[in-house]
This record gives structure tokens, C-alpha cells and sequence, in this order.
């Protein structure tokens, strides 16, 4: 027993994180790489190994022993031996199925060495192949109904070919099945297009990382092309995506959350790179250019007419002969445009995103059909080298009224976690709060219109919700940036690609449930350098002893494992406008890592 270890290795995949230990914080930052945070009481944190927490620590280059080594290293008790074999044995099925585009006699040819290198042209005719390490496991497959619907035929011990059209499908399908395939089949080469980074003689600077991460997509060993960059808002994921581009020299589609997204990207274009202007094209709502560069919404791509129709736009996906997709904010990534996706796997992908963390489960999906986490940046090393801000992280909590207490006792459910969330008293504090940060530039944002459109009134503060044109959310959001308004009031429109450099404080008035992404994303909008001492403030306003405190406490989840700590206090406008900053950094009541 080391009483000073932090973990608990538990045999059912869980682990319990003792916070308040000189190893605590080591232990955090090693676990956010092979595990996931479930729960986060301020005493301990419990983590869970999944399957796919352990694949993609694997494509990142962890082995099984640095794995157990790195448990081992922080676990107060030995580690139970049925645990540790068992995650050998997941680890062990990243790469034991390789999809490529040789047989297996040329696999055994080169003596098992395939590389991915460049597919000029094959046609639906072209059928590739699944060379698994042992002929079980081929045989285990085969039997598989699901498999065999899609093709897959026996063509050696170990080898079995696909039609070229299901690579995307087989992938989704093992993945689902336990057994992640290393795709080396190649992609297209696309359309070439020359161009350079920066303006004339004027190249762009990218930071140590940004180099770090696009070398990380392109691989070794001809293991690139396709996967996941994660790093924190405020990192400049849009100019590690160009530097992709600056080396693949080709023709590319980038995807995005929004039109706002959307023309920020092609503006970043403009400046960051020589490529001619008429060649950047928008494919959004308002616009429907198709050029060597063109940049579209997600929306755009899952419009339809009825219900059952069919998706007008999702042609745009094989219009040109795209090199490269960029799906921005892939944590966003519609289920209809994963199976696009999966139809497109001879093009190379790229997802970009703040966290891999998605609500309705499909972290696997992205995982088979953009690809594994080439990359992963902690928001707090990135931060502690300057990149980004140091945001202080209060939940702030209200008081219910009698009136408002028995309408939620008569209430159920959802409407339960709305009346809790639209407190009335939250006005209120945020009052306090903007008087507290008086001068500094604030975006106030919300769930609920309603609640949004009081509070909009009430202050006197220019609103922007999904149904303002476009145009004017371009007017309202320039102003900010121009600091001609101080404050912003925000719908969920704005938790996504949202460019707003200077803006110091957030408030979350209500939020989307317990959505982890959605808070992550909120602060991220805080992210960006300040002047000065480099400081943010975000504010959780939450509803004491109701659905909203359990939700506030998944909401937090993701920023938790990432190291923020978020200080708990009962409202109090006194309070608020004397040293609850410094009682913040102080400690007070933290849910902290």
C-alpha cells in the first residue's frame, strides 16, 4: 500500500482520483489520456476505461505496459491482475486488423510492412483488403452476419477483400464489434492547388504545437491522413488546419458548425494565405459557390425539403475532387453526414475540435469514419505557456422563492430543470456580476429565450438569438469586437466558432442540460489572450437544491478533467461585489481538479 497515491484501481474499469494529494494533479493529467471522468465530488473523482479511451491512448502511441505502468505509478493498492490482462487485451486489438489496398501475398511479400502512400484512381471493381493477425480472428469475423452483408469474402489464412464503397461501413461495424481497423488503404491525391502560408514575403509563424499537431495528422510510417486534432478554443485550430493544407497542396472542403464559422474561416483564408480570392468559395444558406476552396455548414449539408426527402446539398461532398475534408467542430458532426462520411473514405479527413466529449454517444462513429485523436493539447499546459487565458471558475448559487419552489413541486422532468433555470433571481446576480467587471467585455449566455429576452429588456443589452439574419449578428458581434458595446447577450448560437477575441467574462445563465461539450465551448469563448495578467471569469448561475445543481455538475465535467476547479457560492450581491474573486482563488468550497 502507498498511502500517498491518489488512485483506486477498481476491477470493474473504474477508478477513484483522491483529490488534495501532492500526486493528484499528476494522476489528472495521466489519466484524461486513457480514461474518461464520470463523477466529480470535491473529495474524489471517479474515472471510467472504455474500450475507446483505450484506442485512442493507442493511437496516440500508448502501449498497454506504459498504460499499466503510468496506473501503477499513482495506484495506492495493487492493481487487480483480471483488470490489467483485460486491458492488455483491448489495447492489443489496435492493430490487429489493417485495411490496405494489397493482398495478402503482397503483405506477405514486404513482410508485413504496408504503407498508405496515394490512390491516383480505382474504380467500385477495386475490392480492398483486411488482413487480420491470426486466421481466428479472421474466422470469428467471417461468421458475422453484419460483415458478410457488406461484402467481406475470404481470400487467404488471413486476408479477406471488401468492395472499396463499404470501407467506411466494415470500419464503423468492427469498431462497433471491439475491433478497431488501421486503415492503410490510401487516398485520392484531389485536385493540386499551389499556395503558401502568409502574404508575399511575409510567411506565417505557426507556434511549436500547431507544428506539433499537423505533423501528428500527417503520421509516420504511413499511418496519416485521417483523425482527430484536440485542442482548447483560443489554440488557432483554424491555422493548424491550413498548415494541413499548406502541406497537402490540393483542392479542400472544410465543414463547419455555422455561416458566422463559415465566413471567419474564409476571412482567416484571405489573410493567412496568398490563395487567389475568386478560388475561396461559401456554400451556406445564403451563397452556393462551388470552388478549389469552399467552405460550408453542416446545415447546409442535412437541409432537406420534407422529412423523408433527400439531402439536396450532400452532392457538395464528391462535387470536386477534394484532397481533403476539414470537419470543423467534428464534436458537432451530424448523423447524417456520418454516413456521407462513410462513403467518402478515399479522401483524407481532418476533425478539429475543442473536446471529443458528445452527448449522444457517437464518439465511436467519429472515431471509425473521420478517425482516431492523432493529437491532444490540455487546455491548462496551453495556458501555462500563455497561449491562452487563466479563467477563474465560480458556480454561483440562488435561492428558490416559495412561489417558485411549489410551481416546480407541482412540475416534472424537463420542466422541472426550466423553472430552475429561468430563476427570476438571476437577474439580479447578473447585475452584480457586470458591476463587479464593470469595463471589461462580457458575453451573458442562455438556453431559454424567454429567459434571454427579460433579461435583454431588463439590462438594456443587445440580444442575439438564432432567428436575427445574419447581417445583423455580423453588425452586433463587430461592435463588440470593436469594444463600441461592452456586452453581449447570446443564445446557444454563439457556443460554437464564434470569433470573439476580447471578451474577459462569461455568465451562464442556463444551459443545455448536462452538456459537457456546451460548457466547455462557453468558456472557451473567454479563451483567447488578455492584456495585462491574462485573465477570464466565468460564472455559473445555478438553482440550489434543484435539477439544475445535478446537471451544473455534469456540465462541468469535461472542464474538470481538464484541471479547472470551479469555486461554489450562495449568491449574495454584497458577496459578489467585495472578494469573491480572491475567495475563488483562495479555495472556499471547490469542485476542483
Amino acid at each position: 500500500m502507498n498511502p500517498e497515491y491518489p488512485c483506486i484501481v477498481q476491477r470493474d474499469f473504474t477508478i477513484l482520483l483522491e483529490m488534495g494529494l501532492p500526486r493528484s494533479e499528476y494522476a489528472r493529467s495521466q489519466l484524461q489520456i486513457y480514461a474518461e471522468l464520470v463523477k466529480s465530488p470535491s473529495a474524489f473523482h471517479t474515472y471510467r476505461i472504455t474500450p475507446l479511451s483505450l484506442w485512442n491512448a493507442a493511437a496516440l502511441g500508448w502501449s498497454a505496459e506504459h498504460i499499466q505502468n503510468s496506473l501503477q505509478s499513482m495506484s495506492r493498492w495493487e492493481i487487480p491482475r483480471d483488470l490489467l490482462k483485460d486491458m492488455e487485451q483491448l489495447v492489443s486489438r489496435y492493430g490487429t486488423l489493417t485495411l490496405s489496398r494489397a493482398s495478402t501475398e503482397d503483405v506477405q511479400a514486404t513482410s508485413g510492412e504496408m504503407k498508405t502512400g496515394t490512390v491516383d484512381s480505382y474504380t467500385m471493381d477495386d475490392r480492398l483488403f483486411l488482413t487480420a493477425d491470426t486466421p481466428a480472428l479472421l474466422e470469428e469475423l467471417l461468421i458475422k452476419q453484419e460483415l458478410k452483408q457488406l461484402g467481406l469474402l475470404r481470400t487467404g489464412e488471413v486476408s479477406a477483400s471488401v468492395p472499396p464503397e463499404n470501407r467506411g461501413l466494415l470500419k464503423q461495424e468492427l469498431t462497433r464489434l471491439g475491433y478497431p481497423v488501421v486503415d492503410t488503404a490510401g487516398y485520392l491525391e484531389g485536385n493540386q492547388l499551389h499556395f503558401s502560408l502568409g502574404q508575399g514575403q511575409a510567411k506565417l509563424q505557426l507556434r511549436d504545437y500547431q507544428i506539433e499537431a499537423a505533423d501528428a495528422f500527417e503520421g509516420a510510417d504511413g499511418l496519416g491522413g485521417s483523425g482527430v486534432l484536440v485542442l482548447p478554443c483560443g489554440a488557432g485550430k483554424t491555422v493548424i488546419g491550413m498548415a494541413v493544407m499548406d502541406r497537402l497542396q490540393c483542392e479542400v472542403l472544410i465543414l463547419t458548425s455555422n455561416t458566422t464559422s463559415v465566413r471567419q474561416w474564409i476571412e482567416e483564408l484571405k489573410q493567412k494565405t496568398d490563395i487567389p480570392v475568386d478560388l475561396i468559395g461559401e456554400y451556406s444558406g445564403q451563397k452556393k459557390e462551388v470552388r478549389p476552396i469552399t467552405v460550408a455548414t453542416y446545415q447546409i449539408l442535412t437541409h432537406r425539403r420534407s422529412k423523408g426527402g433527400e439531402f439536396e446539398h450532400m452532392k457538395l461532398l464528391s462535387e470536386r475532387k477534394w484532397g481533403l475534408i476539414v470537419y470543423d467542430e467534428v464534436h458537432l458532426l451530424p448523423a447524417p453526414v456520418f454516413r456521407a462520411t462513410a462513403d467518402i473514405q478515399a479522401t483524407r479527413r481532418l476533425g478539429l475540435t475543442a473536446t471529443l466529449v458528445r452527448e449522444d454517444g457517437c464518439e465511436r462513429d467519429v472515431f471509425s469514419l473521420i478517425g482516431p485523436k492523432r493529437y491532444d493539447m490540455p487546455w491548462k499546459e496551453l495556458e501555462r505557456q500563455g497561449w491562452i487565458a487563466q479563467v477563474d471558475c465560480v458556480e454561483l448559487r440562488l435561492p428558490m422563492t416559495g412561489e417558485l419552489l411549489e410551481r416546480s413541486m407541482r412540475a416534472e422532468g424537463r420542466q422541472q430543470y426550466r423553472i430552475a433555470a429561468e430563476n427570476p433571481a438571476k437577474l439580479e446576480a447578473v447585475r452584480s456580476l457586470m458591476q463587479r467587471h464593470s469595463g471589461l467585455p462580457t458575453l451573458i449566455i442562455g438556453q431559454y429565450l424567454d429567459q434571454l429576452r427579460m433579461l435583454a429588456q431588463e439590462l438594456g443589452v443587445p440580444l442575439i438569438t438564432g432567428s436575427m439574419s445574419q447581417t445583423e449578428r455580423i453588425r452586433w458581434f463587430d461592435a463588440f469586437r470593436k469594444g463600441t458595446i461592452r456586452t453581449l447577450l447570446v443564445s446557444k448560437v454563439a457556443n460554437f466558432a464564434v470569433d470573439l477575441p476580447d471578451a474577459a467574462v462569461a455568465i451562464e445563465v442556463s444551459g443545455s442540460f448536462g452538456s459537457r461539450q456546451e460548457e466547455a465551448q462557453r468558456l472557451g469563448r473567454i479563451l483567447r489572450p488578455k492584456p495585462g495578467e491574462n485573465k477570464a471569469y466565468f460564472y455559473a448561475l445555478v438553482t440550489e437544491n434543484s435539477k439544475e445543481t445535478d446537471f451544473a455538475a455534469r456540465r462541468q465535467l469535461f472542464l474538470i478533467e481538464q484541471g479547472y476547479g470551479y469555486a461554489v457560492h450562495r449568491f449574495n450581491a454584497v458577496e459578489v461585489m467585495g472578494s469573491l474573486g480572491d475567495e475563488t482563488r483562495e479555495g472556499g468550497k471547490k469542485r476542483e481538479a
